[in-house]
């Protein structure tokens, strides 16, 4: 093995990883389109602290005092609101996307913890319905597999106007993960790209969104939570303008969140990282008088339950997880370590999920593979990983004297960076100072 020469610099602006991209780009005369999110290093979770009681606050004793986690979604029209009993929910996900044993996988591990999970581009599956106490059921500018009789049967309704790893642009599928039942449920045809709408065809703003809210009620006879799912890019204006829309429940989704396919550029340069959109979804709810009666729930890189609790002390009533989800499944398990080096990847690696090939049974089409995610395993793997979750979030809320992770708050957290203090609105870890605050 030859030793690099040690006086040899890499540039900051061109590095291996740019210059393979420009090689790569040179060789194929097309864009590289990867699933996952974003790789860049962003302010996130890891930057803020929370500060634990002492002397000046009193903290609640763990094994004799109870800190609650019940959420309730959709309390400001919808005759029947969710009521969960975690406020960790599973985002959505489509079928096509993910195989269909992925789907029932995550329906079987969010009802084992009373949560919900969420349908996702191309209809819903009598699987996924037949195992999830709770599904919300996404309305999206595709249409593909949207149907009356399917939004009776949800739980909730989610209109997806954007998501954080490509606000602004429309998913993808490629053809090899359309096969005869995917096609059918999207009335495509077989082993044909699909690329999604980026803008829903029937409305150009806030006020035929209304009119579209109130169609969805009619309905389903104004018993369905309505849920309007963002991107985060100009989320001040974007929540208010769903608040007045009519929405009980807006989802925020941060770049940091994945995704199965779309284009490199996309998920690095578009959107804002989801520290920096609570704080601004969290002032609009405010200002409208509707924080905690319209509820806000934040996805978009969640990983623990450091997250989920700080999301919750930014002002979050609930979180979603997708990445985190599939890697609770299996995703990019050293299980299948050989299989991913084939591949040209590595186990914690594989990001190329529209290619149908993931060796985890996830996120393929193929029934060879799909054989290798068992869905009660996954279920139960799913649902510990989400206990764990709770249970470190209601570690952290004790030690601020909480009894409830909603009750958490700013004044529980600071901040390690100057970037993380001004997008989160707390202050730097041992001042008064929030960078931009007047």
């Amino acid at each position: 093995m030859t030793t690099p020469n040690p006086a040899l610099r890499e540039s900051a602006t061109f590095d291996r990883g740019v210059i393979s991209e420009i090689q790569r780009a040179a060789e194929t005369g097309i864009y590289d389109i990867r699933g996952w999110g974003a790789k860049r290093k962003l302010p996130h979770f890891d930057d803020l602290l929370f500060l634990g009681a002492s002397m000046s606050r009193y903290p609640l004793e763990g094994y004799r005092e109870k800190c609650d986690t019940d959420v309730v979604l959709g309390d400001r029209n919808a005759k029947f609101p969710l009521h969960l009993d975690i406020p960790i929910t599973i985002a959505g996900m489509s079928f096509g996307a993910l195989s269909g044993q992925a789907k029932e996988a995550l329906g079987r591990g969010a009802s084992e913890v009373g949560t919900s999970t969420t349908t996702g581009d191309g209809g819903m599956t009598p699987e996924e319905r037949g195992q999830s106490k709770n599904l919300v059921y996404q309305y999206l500018p595709s249409r593909y597999g949207m149907n009356p009789d399917d939004l009776r049967k949800a739980d909730a309704i989610e209109i997806v106007l954007g998501q954080g790893a490509k606000p602004g642009g429309g998913g993808m599928l490629l053809g090899q993960k359309i096969t005869e039942r995917v096609a059918g449920m999207r009335t495509l045809p077989m082993g044909v790209d699909q690329r999604s709408a980026c803008r829903h065809p029937d409305w150009t703003g806030p006020d035929d969104l209304a009119i579209k809210i109130i169609e969805l009620r009619e309905i389903t006879n104004w018993e369905k939570p309505i849920y309007i799912k963002v991107g985060a890019t100009r989320t001040y204006y974007d929540v208010k303008l769903a608040v007045k829309a009519g929405a009980d429940v807006i989802v925020v989704d941060g770049m940091q969140g994945g995704t199965a396919a779309t284009q490199d550029v996309f998920i690095e340069h578009v959107g804002i990282p989801t520290l920096a959109a609570i704080p601004q979804a969290v002032q609009a709810l405010q200002e409208l008088g509707v924080h905690r009666k319209v509820q806000l729930i934040v996805s978009g890189g969640i990983r623990s339950g450091a997250d989920v609790a700080k999301a919750m002390a930014l002002g979050a009533d609930a979180v979603a997880i997708g990445t985190a989800a599939l890697i609770a499944l299996g995703d990019n398990s050293p299980r299948y370590a050989e299989q991913y080096e084939e591949l040209g990847s590595a186990a914690g690696f594989y990001d190329d999920f529209q290619a149908g090939r993931d060796p985890a049974g996830i996120t393929t089409q193929d029934p060879e593979l799909s054989k290798n995610l068992d869905p009660v395993e996954g279920g139960r793997r799913l649902a510990n990983y989400l206990r764990v979750l709770t249970m470190e979030a209601q570690t952290l809320a004790r030690a601020c004297g909480k009894s409830h992770l909603r009750n958490l708050e700013p004044e529980d957290l600071v901040a390690l960076t100057v970037e993380a203090s001004a997008m989160a609105r707390v202050p730097l870890a041992g001042t008064t100072w929030i960078p931009g605050a007047m």
